[in-house]
């Protein structure tokens, strides 16, 4: 008893520091990845669970798509339209950091995720590290397209202007990441004066590597059902518990209402 007593007074004050560093940040920037949109209805890609267990991963691999475009398309829109953009909705944890950005805390959110839930839930400046699948590019004019449910009418989807075969605008395997979006995130983070860490591993590369931006610079909140690579190395703070709980804490604490 008396331990379990000791790990909730614990708990507790981890909270109220990191409540702390939160209402107190002028520049803070948050870096999330597939668990903070689990609880959305979003599964991971990897582990027991995750879609590699059901499909090839070869769908989303460049080569593999501009080789057999139908193939992937089938699974693509499978995955990413059918199932994830029909049934997905923010939680608590997108809309509590979208509510620190309308504060003035928040400066900006980096993120893995290709689900533009950041954006449903109210975040402006959202830098979709790998992409968003709201958008198709065509691989032959490269003009850019809002999904819409006819382009994907017919598989693999064509171009309107130019009948090229269209591709989401997320990055693929084989593909490099968009500069832009690199650069905006370094700048993120060399701007912070606190990150917050929200459902990511930090096993893919390059992206596991843009939190280290901030050490010496910004301190760390970290927000993981399993301690990642950031904990030890990384991370001041280590909040282990769901997304959509430890925001709605640090919420009641901040003081902000109506995240869910």
């Amino acid at each position: 008893m008396m331990k379990r007593e000791d790990e909730m007074n614990g708990n507790d004050n981890k909270y109220e520091k990191a409540a702390e560093w939160i209402a107190g940040a002028k520049n803070a920037a948050a870096f999330t990845g597939a668990g903070i949109s689990v609880e959305s209805g979003i599964p991971t890609f990897r582990g027991p669970t995750g879609l590699w267990s059901r499909y090839d991963p070869q769908i989303l691999d460049l080569r593999y798509f501009y080789e057999h475009p139908l193939e992937s398309w089938k699974a693509i829109k499978e995955i990413f339209y059918d199932y994830m953009g029909a049934k997905a909705r923010p939680n608590a944890a997108h809309r509590f950091l979208a509510e620190l950005e309308r504060r003035g805390i928040l400066r900006g959110v980096i993120t893995q995720n290709i689900d533009n839930l950041h954006q449903e839930a109210g975040s402006g400046n959202v830098v979709e590290f790998h992409g968003t699948a709201q958008k198709l590019e065509c691989t032959a004019c490269r003009k850019k397209w809002e999904f819409t449910e006819e382009l994907l009418s017919s598989l693999p989807p064509r171009c309107p202007d130019c009948e090229g075969l269209l591709k989401p605008d997320f990055i693929f395997f084989g593909e490099a990441i968009p500069p832009e979006a690199y650069r905006r995130s370094v700048e993120l983070c060399e701007k912070a004066d606190l990150l917050i860490i929200v459902g990511t591993t930090g096993e893919v590369m390059p992206a596991s590597m843009i939190p280290f931006e901030v050490r010496g610079r910004a301190k760390v909140i970290e927000i993981n059902v399993e301690p990642s690579r950031y904990t030890e190395e990384l991370s001041d703070i280590f909040l282990q518990e769901r997304a959509s709980v430890a925001a709605k804490e640090l919420a009641r604490r901040v003081g902000i209402d109506g995240i869910g």
